[in-house]
């Protein structure tokens, strides 16, 4: 008997309509300056000739068991926009613009339905981001991931003019922080959320007063794309370090990006989602929600004292919402009054 691909798990002519249909759907989205996109080995993108003396910038990063929560509810629309968000919004914090970016998604069995729907969630967030999808890479591997597990990686790359380099040796002690809003969870501790929700055996369809919608409607909401808002005020304002709030929240980026012999004092007087009151009520201990989770800040800006009202008043110009939550002092970590 001669055993092909297909027997194996692997159906080529599927991959092969998929790369076809991304094709389509990624075309109208391409920027100028990407010479060559998906469909070939590789792609080609040229450097805006607008920078002088560009330096490029790259990340990678994933969803993470957030797309666990995407299966149990079969919802594949957002996760997409989360996975480019968690790529570029680590590039803003040296200066850097996106350029272009790039998936993986691995999968027991193609399921042409679901995965463009991630690829749609894909492009959104490109757009949003100001960056095009240029490539990637599809794997079908039965012997790898069960049939209906799926796994999604991105690459980003971006650019910054050498002389606009953020690397946070400005920051002083006395600058303020300013902490711009989340969307909710974002794209971390999901571990911990789904163990919750086992111990408690709750239902993802439940509505939940508090939350004002569906427990897993909340946990699915989008992370947020922080490219306009932040070009916007480099572009306008002195600003001296920058963190974007992931794994290990607010004690574990913000001191990234500081100098040593300096920490930072955080008051928590912004209005908290109720998403983390919520998971703290179901048995997380306050000082474990904060190393774990952002909090309702999703990124964090460093500047001097004299611009913090109109930074504040420009981001709320730009529909989003700016925090004072705290300040640079003498000394090591981040203690959170």
């Amino acid at each position: 008997m001669a055993l092909t691909y297909k027997d194996a798990g692997v159906d080529i002519d599927k991959a092969e309509e998929f790369v076809r249909l991304i094709g389509e759907k990624t075309r109208p989205h391409l920027k100028e300056w990407v010479l060559k996109g998906i469909g070939g080995f590789s792609s080609v993108v040229s450097i805006p000739s607008t920078f002088k003396d560009p330096l490029i910038v790259s990340s990678c990063d994933g969803v993470g068991s957030k797309l666990k929560i995407a299966q149990m509810l079969k919802k594949f629309d957002t996760v997409g926009i989360d996975l480019v968000a968690m790529c570029v919004n680590d590039l803003l914090p040296v200066g850097a613009s996106p350029l272009f970016f790039l998936d993986y998604l691995g999968t027991g069995k193609l399921d042409l339905q679901r995965d463009l729907k991630l690829i749609e969630g894909i492009i959104r967030g490109c757009e949003e981001a100001q960056c095009a999808l240029v490539g990637g890479e599809t794997a079908e591997l039965p012997g790898l991931y069960q049939e209906e597990d799926f796994e999604l990686v991105g690459f980003a790359v971006g650019v910054v003019e050498r002389e606009r380099l953020i690397d946070g040796s400005a920051i002083r002690e006395g600058d303020v922080l300013l902490g711009l809003s989340s969307s909710g969870l974002h794209s971390n501790g999901y571990s911990l959320v789904r163990k919750l929700i086992e111990l408690h055996k709750l239902s993802l369809g439940s509505y939940f007063e508090e939350l004002g919608t569906s427990l897993g409607e909340e946990l699915l909401k989008p992370t947020k794309i922080y490219v306009k808002t932040v070009l916007n005020l480099l572009d306008r304002y002195p600003i001296k370090g920058m963190a974007h709030i992931t794994g290990g929240g607010l004690p574990g980026n913000i001191p990234r990006i500081l100098p040593q012999g300096l920490g930072v004092k955080i008051r928590s007087g912004w209005p908290i989602p109720p998403i983390f009151q919520f998971l703290q009520r179901l048995g997380v201990r306050p000082e474990e929600m904060w190393r774990v989770f952002n909090m309702g800040i999703g990124f964090v800006l460093v500047v001097d004292k004299e611009v913090v009202s109109s930074i504040i008043e420009e981001v709320d110009r730009l529909g989003e919402k700016a925090f004072l939550i705290g300040e640079v002092i003498k000394g090591k970590g981040v203690i959170i009054e």
